[in-house]
């Protein structure tokens, strides 16, 4: 047999997938952990345990706990972004912009997790901080950009010159996370449709 025919039939080895960095895996572990349990229950070596890390690599990575949680939040918001940008793609207009929010918001409670949908992972975390913590700005800051978002979309709707935008979204934000809450406590997204059924009413009668 020619080296060329021994080279065909030598087996390719596999090639094994690429190790993901530690840092990914705390930060995915970590969000699970969080979501399903809450923050002040999930401990670092729960999370190292799961991520199936060393200690070391948590604090490698991350000052704090706290900051594994700032980190956490700002992920979270990534993704809500995420969601509502390819929701914003197939809008046609401005009120399936407006709209567009609103299913990212039902897309958001649809993702996989892993005991099951719970609400709002930003207020969730929220309601476990102190006043004046950092993580409960960045989630409010989030909340405030939804919105913007929200005035956005409302002032494209509205005739020029009309004066309601502001109030009108902020109509339809606490309508959102009325329904948000409503639909963590019921675990489905049942809420978070009847809401967006609301809000395409409101905005035919603009």
């Amino acid at each position: 047999m020619s080296a060329r025919d021994t080279a065909a039939h030598t087996p390719v080895p596999s090639l094994a997938p690429p190790k993901r960095p530690a840092r990914a895996l705390l930060l995915d572990a970590a969000a699970r952990l969080f979501y399903a349990q809450g923050v002040a229950a999930t401990g670092i070596d729960t999370i190292t345990a799961e991520a199936g890390v060393a200690k070391k690599s948590l604090y490698n990575n991350f000052a704090s706990k706290a900051e594994l949680v700032a980190t956490y939040l700002e992920a979270r918001h990534a993704e809500w972004l995420g969601l509502y940008s390819r929701r914003l793609e197939d809008a046609r207009n401005p009120r399936e912009r407006v709209l567009a929010i609103f299913d990212a918001y039902t897309d958001h409670a649809n993702a996989a997790y892993l005991n099951g949908f719970r609400g709002c992972g930003l207020l969730n975390a929220a309601a476990e901080l102190p006043a004046g913590a950092p993580g409960r700005l960045a989630v409010r800051k989030h909340k405030e950009e939804v919105e913007e978002l929200l005035v956005l979309h409302v002032t494209e709707v509205l005739p020029a010159g009309d004066g309601r935008a502001a109030g009108l979204a902020r109509h339809l934000a606490f309508l959102l996370e009325g329904a948000m809450a409503r639909a963590g406590l019921e675990g489905n997204d049942a809420c978070l449709k009847e809401c967006r059924t609301i809000a395409a009413r409101l905005l035919a009668e603009l």
